[in-house]
């Protein structure tokens, strides 16, 4: 499960990346800004997206575990109703505001107006994104990781032949790699009804005398796992602003960092988003010695990736800086990422499988709480601290201190529920 959605995340992540080169080839460091400014508003819309495909997958997953199949095309369906909604209220909110959230996370002048009008096309896409990423939850739900690769896949194929087109071919530039994301969400939303609706047949009409009681069933997770969802962005907001005093420059080398983390480490995207359903499937067939032994797996698993990683960036950190044309500060930033900055993701990758059991295993406000422990208190006076002691470096070394803090603890915590739940159930 996870290999396959390692494919189909990484492929997506990497074409993002290669995107960003794309613009900071163009030689100008406002249009790098600009699309990490942009990102970050992007990023509240598609976290709320992902924790609902989470909720999705959990509830869906827990159904054809129990043997209720039919429960759970009733679920599936509802879930896409309600995703729609939610993404076209999503997008209705933050359209207008989007030039007050860019001056609010620091944007400026031109950087500012290039991402407004970056966000003026992408922002409507994300009700498609909501669609595809619900449909791939429900893919990883019923075990077809293959499917669900395929979803992320042929968008990321999509992206790698149109952008070039239309950021250099068309002379777009980064309007260019704007309508390129519609049309790879498009790819999401249309690969994703194949293979839930037409292969699966996982996706049944809502039935009107129990709309009311399967939307409570998905919203009980769903609720939650938005809110852990959203504390992300909240925090990688505050720390955007916090990089925005040191200049341009150190908000394109954050841009830069923000599309090397997910092609390096989407495989724990993929893991954490994995795990849940099978986690989900087990609990609800009452094999609970099983869910301990994938969660320790997953902790064993994360922890020697994160050490590959590590030192295949720090290895490969020069050829990073030329492959972005970074120079100056931007280059030294994001050297010092590659070289120390990794170490983040040893406990950012035990957060992540821990929110996974606990949205699957009951423990849903568990994950809210950890989130925003660290997107608070893990992040606020850390980032803040590091960066007024040690300028962008030091900001970063905050965000280590305060990951560690909430990671280490949410793995315990994690662990501690799923032995209970071998202890109470010892002959399942």
């Amino acid at each position: 499960m996870t290999a396959a959605g390692s494919i189909g995340l990484v492929a997506v992540f990497a074409v993002d990346l290669l995107s960003l080169i794309y613009i900071s080839r163009l030689g100008d460091p406002k249009l790098t800004a600009a699309v990490g400014f942009g990102t970050q508003v992007q990023f509240f819309a598609t976290s709320l997206h992902i924790g609902l495909a989470i909720a999705i997958g959990a509830v869906v997953s827990r159904a054809l575990g129990a043997g209720k199949r039919e429960r759970a095309r009733r679920l599936a369906g509802a879930s896409l109703w309600l995703g729609a909604a939610l993404s076209l209220a999503t997008v209705a909110i933050l359209m207008p505001l989007r030039a007050p959230i860019l001056a609010a996370f620091g944007a400026q002048g031109e950087t500012r107006d290039i991402a407004a009008s970056f966000l003026a096309v992408t922002l409507p896409a994300n009700i498609l994104f909501s669609l595809g990423m619900s449909l791939s939850a429900i893919l990883r739900a019923a075990g077809d990781g293959r499917r669900a690769m395929y979803v992320t896949l042929f968008g990321g194929v999509a992206t790698a032949i149109l952008d070039p087109i239309f950021i250099f071919g068309l002379g777009l530039g980064v309007h260019g790699a704007a309508i390129v994301i519609v049309v790879s969400r498009f790819v999401f939303a249309a690969v994703g009804w194949w293979g839930a609706a037409r292969v699966h047949n996982l996706v049944g009409p809502p039935q009107r005398e129990s709309l009311g009681a399967d939307l409570r069933v998905v919203l009980a997770v769903a609720g939650p796992a938005i809110l852990t969802n959203i504390a992300t962005p909240v925090g990688q907001s505050y720390a955007m602003r916090v990089f925005s005093e040191f200049g341009e420059q150190a908000v394109a080398a954050f841009a830069m960092i923000d599309r090397i983390v997910p092609v390096a480490f989407g495989v724990l995207f993929a893991l954490s988003g994995s795990v849940g359903p099978i986690m989900g499937q087990n609990l609800g067939a009452g094999l609970h010695d099983r869910v301990r032994r994938v969660l320790l797996d997953c902790f064993s698993l994360t922890v020697i990736y994160v050490a590959a990683i590590w030192v295949a960036l720090w290895l490969g950190g020069p050829l990073v800086v030329a492959l972005f044309g970074a120079k100056g500060e931007a280059a030294r930033i994001v050297l010092f990422f590659c070289g120390w900055g990794v170490a983040i993701w040893f406990f950012l990758g035990g957060l992540f499988i821990a929110n996974a059991a606990f949205n699957n295993l009951g423990y849903p406000l568990l994950s809210t709480l950890f989130n925003w422990g660290r997107a608070t208190l893990g992040t606020i006076p850390f980032v803040a601290w590091g960066a007024h002691v040690g300028g962008p470096e030091g900001g970063l070394v905050g965000m280590m201190a305060g990951a560690a803090l909430f990671g280490v603890s949410a793995a315990a915590t994690a662990l501690w529920i799923a032995g209970r739940l071998a202890r109470r159930a010892p002959n399942s």
